[in-house]
Order: C-alpha cells, then sequence, then structure tokens
C-alpha cells in the first residue's frame, strides 16, 4: 500500500494528470527558492519554522533527501534556540543584578523610572546577546501552530516515512518511536512499529526517543534502583533527577519570555482596560503564569496529559531515603531539610530528620542548612504565587496554581474560603462513605445466557459484591490445560518471543508471555506443535462468545490484546515479602485512590471495555485475583485460580483489580482484552487468522511488491485531547496483565 502523509500526498492525486504535474512543478520550483534563502549566515541560527516549511515542501514533492535535510535541521535548530535563549536570559538576569539592588534606593516619586530604565536595560541585553547568534528573522516567536507542530513531534511523523523512502530503516524506526512515545493512543504508528520489528535487519537498539528527557531517563533509573535495593545508585539517580529537573524548569523558564508568550489582545485578560500601568500588569502576570506553568509541563511525561503532582518534592522524598539507606548522611539531612521547604510540617520527613540527625555523621555544620537551590526555587515561586494571587483577587487575573504545597498564607482569604467550602463539602461525602461515579456506563449487562454446555456461573455481581463481574467454570478440560501449559513451556525454551525476565510489578517474580502472532511464528519454524497454536487462538474464540453473550454486549466484541502470561516465583527470594505480584489498577483509566478518580487518559488503555483471564492451573501458591474498592484498599471479592476458571469484568473504573504475591510455582493464565472500537482491534491476531485462512503458508519470501503492503503507513495528523483536567495528581500506573 502506498504511503500517505500526515495530509493529503501528492501521491494521492490521480498520476499523469496536468493539475499534478503543474502542482509538483509549484511545489519544487518554492521549495528550491525557499532553500536558497535558508543558508546559514556567519553561523547565526536560522527560523527552524521557515526550515520545518521547506521540509514539509519537499516531502511533499517527494524530494526525500531534501525533506530529510531540513525537517532534521529543524528539529536541530529549534533545540540550539532553547539553548541560546537559556544562556543569553542567564547572562542577561546577572547583568541586571546591579539594576535591581538600585530600585531599593529610588526616590519614592521616581521609582517608575527606575523600573523602566531596569526593564530597557534587559531588553537591550537581550537584544544584543540574541543577535550574536540568531539572525534577526528567528529572534520573533513563531506560530502557535508552530509551537503544536514540535511541542506533539509532528516532524518525526514526517520524518519516519521519508527515511523509509530513502532505505534508511533505523532512523525511520527512531523516528517513528520518538512520535509514538508523544501520542501513545495513534494507532496507525503503533501499527507502524509493529510492521518495523517484523521486518528483517532492524535492531532492537532501533527503538529509542530521540528526544527522551534526562530527567525521565534518571527518574526511571531510580525507580528500578529502588526496585532491586541498590541504594548508592538509587541515590546517585535522584540527585541528579533533582539537579535535571531544575534545569530544564530553567529552560522552560526562560523560554517564556520568547516563544512561549505571545501577548495579544484576545490572551489579555485585563479585558476593557487601555492605559499603559494596566497593559504592563497584563504582560508580567502572563509572563509569571507561564513560568509557574513551568512546573506541570516538565512534571508531565511525553504522551501524558496530565503532570505528576508534587513532582519535585517526590523527587526530593525519594532522594533523601536513598541517601539514608546509601549511608550519604550528610546528603539525607540536606534533601530533607530540603523537602520541608515546601511542606514545613510533614511529619514522616520531621521524624526522618530527627533519625538522620541523631545518626553519627548525621549532623554537621554544612548539613544545617537546606539545598541552596532548592531554597532559592521555592522563595521565588512564593513571590511569583503573591503575585498572581494579588491579580486573581484584584484584577480579575485567571491562575492555575500547578502546585500543591502553596501555603494558605498566599492565598487571598476571599478565594480561600470558597475553596475551603469547596473541600469541606468533599471530605463530608467521603467521610459518610459515598461513592461517586459507580455507575458503570460500559453498556454491558451482566446475566445473560451461557452458550457453551459444561460452563456454569460460579459467582456473579452478588457474590463478587460488584458491577459486571462473572466467574465461570468449565471453559476449559484439564487435556486443554496441560495443552497450553505445554505451549507455554515449549515457547519459553525456544526462547523466542517468550523470555522470562524480572516482572514489571516485583523483583520477586520473573515474567513471560506470548501472543498468538508469536506461537504461529513458533509453530511455523517447528519449535511448538501448530495444533498448540490454533488451540491458543481457537480459546480466545470461545472467550468471546461466552462473555458476549454473559454481558450482553451491545455491539460485537473485538479482541484488543490476548496474552499468554506466566509468573514465577523467583526461590530463594519470597522472605519477608509484602508486596503484589500485580498492583491494584483499573484496565481503561489511571485509578487514583486518593479521590477516587480514575482517568480516562494516555498510557491507560482506553479502548478496552471488557477484561478476562483464563486460568490454567493451580498448582503455586498465592496469586489469588481480587477486586477492590477505589481506594484500592477495601477488598470486595478474592478469586483463586484453577484450571478452565474464566474471570470476566468491564474494564472500567467499577472494577479495579489486583493480584496477590505468586510465593511458590508458576501461575500461568489467558489474559484477553475486547473493545467495542473496530478501530483498536487487535491486527496480530487478524493476521495470524489470515495465516491460517490460506492454509498456513509462512509470511516469508516476500517480493518487493508484496512487501510494500507491509509498508508502514505514516499517520494523519495527531490532535492533543483538549480540555485537560485541572486536578491531576501522581497515578497508579499499569502494564499489561
Amino acid at each position: 500500500m502506498a504511503f500517505r502523509g500526515g495530509n493529503t500526498a501528492a501521491s494521492d492525486v490521480a498520476p499523469g494528470s496536468p493539475l499534478l504535474s503543474l502542482l509538483l512543478l509549484l511545489l519544487s520550483l518554492s521549495a528550491r527558492a525557499a532553500g536558497a534563502l535558508l543558508e546559514p549566515v556567519g553561523g547565526q541560527l536560522l527560523p527552524y519554522d521557515r526550515l520545518y516549511y521547506s521540509g514539509v515542501r519537499a516531502y511533499f514533492t517527494q524530494e526525500w533527501d531534501r525533506a530529510a535535510e531540513f525537517l532534521e535541521r529543524s528539529i536541530a535548530t529549534r533545540a540550539e534556540l532553547l539553548q541560546v535563549r537559556r544562556g543569553c536570559h542567564d547572562q542577561c538576569e546577572a547583568a541586571a543584578a546591579g539594576d535591581s539592588a538600585r530600585l531599593d534606593s529610588a526616590d519614592g516619586s521616581l521609582w517608575d523610572l527606575a523600573v523602566f530604565g531596569l526593564v530597557q536595560r534587559r531588553a537591550e541585553c537581550l537584544k544584543f546577546c540574541l543577535e550574536q547568534r540568531v539572525t534577526p528573522s528567528a529572534i520573533p516567536p513563531v506560530s502557535l501552530d508552530i509551537q503544536y507542530e514540535f511541542t506533539n513531534r509532528n516532524p518525526y511523523n514526517y520524518l519516519q516515512v521519508t527515511y523509509y523512502k530513502l532505505g534508511r530503516l533505523e532512523k525511520a524506526v527512531s523516528a517513528a518511536q520518538t512520535f509514538f512515545v508523544s501520542n501513545p493512543s495513534h494507532l496507525e504508528m503503533r501499527n507502524n512499529l509493529e510492521k518495523y520489528r517484523r521486518m528483517k535487519g532492524v535492531r532492537e537498539e532501533a527503538f529509542f526517543d530521540r528526544e527522551k528527557e534526562k530527567h525521565w531517563t534518571l527518574h526511571d533509573s531510580g525507580v528500578l534502583a529502588e526496585s532491586i535495593s541498590d541504594w548508592p545508585r538509587a541515590a546517585e539517580a535522584w540527585r541528579e533527577c533533582v539537579n535535571e529537573t531544575l534545569a530544564a524548569t530553567e529552560e522552560c523558564r526562560a523560554n517564556c519570555a520568547g516563544e512561549a508568550l505571545q501577548p495579544s489582545e484576545e490572551d489579555n485578560q485585563l479585558t476593557g482596560t487601555k492605559g499603559l500601568y494596566e497593559r504592563a500588569a497584563g504582560l508580567s502576570l502572563q509572563l509569571l503564569s507561564c513560568r509557574q506553568s513551568c512546573v506541570s509541563l516538565v512534571a508531565t511525561r511525553p504522551g501524558r496529559i496530565s503532570p505528576i503532582e508534587d513532582f519535585l518534592p517526590s523527587l526530593l522524598e525519594h532522594l533523601h531515603l536513598a541517601e539514608f539507606k546509601a549511608g550519604a548522611l550528610q546528603g539525607a539531612v540536606m534533601s530533607a531539610r530540603a523537602y520541608l521547604l515546601f511542606y514545613p510540617e510533614d511529619p514522616e520527613t520531621l521524624s526522618n530528620l530527627q533519625l538522620y540527625l541523631r545518626t553519627p555523621g548525621g549532623s554537621t555544620p554544612e548539613s544545617a542548612q537546606p539545598r541552596e537551590d532548592i531554597s532559592r526555587y521555592v522563595h521565588r515561586s512564593l513571590l511569583e504565587k503573591k503575585l498572581l494571587y494579588f491579580a486573581m483577587e484584584n484584577l480579575g487575573f485567571k491562575f492555575t496554581d500547578p502546585d500543591l504545597w502553596t501555603p494558605e498564607s498566599v492565598i487571598p482569604e476571599s478565594l480561600h474560603e470558597s475553596w475551603r467550602a469547596e473541600k469541606e463539602k468533599l471530605d463530608e461525602r467521603q467521610a459518610e462513605g459515598q461513592r461517586e461515579g459507580e455507575t458503570d456506563d460500559s453498556g454491558f449487562y451482566a446475566g445473560g445466557p451461557i452458550t457453551l454446555p459444561g460452563v456454569s456461573v460460579t459467582m456473579d455481581d452478588a457474590t463478587l459484591n460488584g458491577t459486571n463481574r462473572v466467574v465461570l467454570d468449565g471453559v476449559l478440560s484439564p487435556e486443554e490445560c496441560r495443552t497450553i501449559l505445554g505451549l507455554a513451556t515449549a515457547a519459553a525454551s525456544s526462547g523466542d518471543g517468550y523470555r522470562g525476565r524480572r516482572s514489571p510489578h516485583t523483583p520477586h517474580e520473573k515474567f513471560q508471555g506470548l501472543t498468538v502472532l508469536r506461537a504461529l511464528r513458533l509453530s511455523q519454524d517447528g519449535l511448538v506443535s501448530a495444533a498448540e497454536a490454533q488451540l491458543l487462538y481457537d480459546l480466545g474464540e470461545r472467550v468471546r462468545s461466552l462473555l458476549q453473550s454473559y454481558f450482553r454486549s451491545p455491539s460485537p466484541l473485538y479482541f484488543s490484546f490476548t496474552h499468554l502470561v506466566c509468573r514465577t516465583a523467583v526461590t530463594g527470594d519470597q522472605e519477608g515479602r509484602t508486596d503484589l505480584s500485580h498492583p491494584v489498577h483499573a484496565d481503561n483509566c489511571l485509578l487514583e485512590p486518593d479521590t477516587r478518580q480514575c482517568w480516562r487518559e494516555p498510557p491507560a488503555f482506553t479502548h478496552r471495555d471488557l477484561s478476562a483471564l483464563l486460568y490454567l492451573n493451580d498448582d503455586f501458591e498465592g496469586g489469588d485475583l481480587f477486586f477492590t474498592d477505589r481506594d484500592a484498599k477495601t477488598v470486595t471479592a478474592v478469586v483463586s485460580p484453577q484450571c478452565g476458571r474464566l474471570v470476566g469484568f468491564s474494564s472500567g473504573p467499577v472494577n479495579p483489580h489486583g493480584v496477590s504475591a505468586v510465593t511458590s510455582g508458576r501461575r500461568c493464565a489467558l489474559a484477553l482484552w475486547f473493545t467495542l472500537d473496530r478501530l483498536h482491534r487487535d491486527m496480530e491476531r487478524e493476521e495470524a487468522a489470515a495465516v491460517w485462512s490460506a492454509g498456513g503458508q509462512s509470511g516469508q519470501g516476500v517480493n518487493m511488491e508484496e512487501r510494500q503492503e507491509e509498508t508502514p503507513q505514516p499517520p494523519h495528523r495527531s490532535s492533543r485531547r483538549e480540555g485537560a483536567r485541572e486536578r491531576r495528581a501522581g497515578r497508579i500506573e499499569r502494564d499489561e496483565l
């Protein structure tokens, strides 16, 4: 199939058309004329938006070399421009330090002149600094459309197709991966990546994010080091993560005075005022609001809508605990004191601090004060918040505070009263145990007929204390359980597609998984039985038929994902274990137990509607499935696995669930998820079905024309979901069961 671009590509026009020839000629001439104006002058940076436009033009005229050149230059130029702005911001801020000090001595009647003089000198410094590195046409802010393109990583959308056309597969893969990380719900790009994985010559190392930010890499390293109790490594990772988070915040703040701040009449929230001071106040408040919003921007993972709340304080909390356990007592004391700048009365941190100080080596002159960089951060943020809250109360300015730690004393009493009333209402509802939003809007209605002889309902909504839950027994015969368990064992021994690794949820278990398509490939290679692979496929159809009938599905169920999963307890690593095999979660939303909310947004699999677990064995210890209330603590039902037992439930917030620790043996189950949305059906499963329908012929050895049908398709333009929720929190995340 032919590639198509983010918009209608030139190849979509009928070939041989005179209109097509004229269009291609005009675009080619336009791109070449623009290119002549886009050569560097004296080493200065060019406008990255023009470079991007030239790359897109070349893309649509299918000049792949030029498209790759200009798109890459636009990405590199933007990154360098942000660094230049940060450098100029720091340089001019230092130069203006003396001017700021003179404001205190200004005559009371002349303070405005002193302020205007400071602003002008800062503007002149920035202008001079930028002009040394940037062409005049590249200094003004780019349009909001271009900001959106780069924030959403759309240049990589074009690059993955461009590099594929040039035969540079690994560059195409990295571009596709970079785009997908920021757009995880983008179905077409996901399919592209799966097709790339099946192409010969593409290494796993090519699937990397070109724009992965350092603080997220370090954050993940810290989490990993903590999970294996490597405290020196964890302390170093969290320490560097704090530093990189501060650096990313400073870069974002510096950008607010350039690209991010674009004042206009529509954006000016001090409407109806035309005076100098009102306009000056409006611009300064926009700048301060932009700088405050950097907290949320830096704390939001690519592909996520909502940030991790209290991100910087949470890093400091990880840091002081890791430093203490690593024996770095002085650092632990300073980090704990830094955390207390955000939450001065936090009892746990105060208790920990006393412990650190009592430990030999903890109380030193160097550790008597918190980290200086954190002190500056908090002091500056509080000054900005005071100005913004004053404007909210007196000037009608709109501001959303990104922090939970803001002291109540900073918030004006008039605003505080309304918020206090809202909080009291919420506390009353929670104290009364009122369960909000427990109505299941999935469209399923449990209690339909059982279509397979020998299958019986063991537990229903009433016995499971929930909505749209069921346990069916007799779905598999003992022989079928043994067959699929044998498939799991054979696939594991093949070392292909079923490699044992540490579970993503606990270091005390190994995790193995096999998909239907991988089972088919293994059978084609003679590593597993074709009958076993076919049975794995057929069992999914059996489960779909049962659940579609029992839950009276309002429309056909489509497979979203099928996964044969085994969890094996790590021998000798179970003593004193208190964790879970799989933490409590919901399958299509991000569970937030503290507020009893479940946010239906990436990285949750929001398209999943119905979940199922078909158990294969019971010769292990632990591993029970349990359902909970939305608080993730109150257990409402427990289901013990056994051969042929099927558990089905709607995937939404009414059915939070988890798996208790597997402390001995191996627990195997077939996990299935279904969707009502045909666009999110499991394409791998359909590919396997097509192979079996064709008589089991392998897909190897296709010619180039056939391979073109396997070509990854360029996705349409992605769009951010509008109306992101104001309430944000660090949430319980989930991986595949």
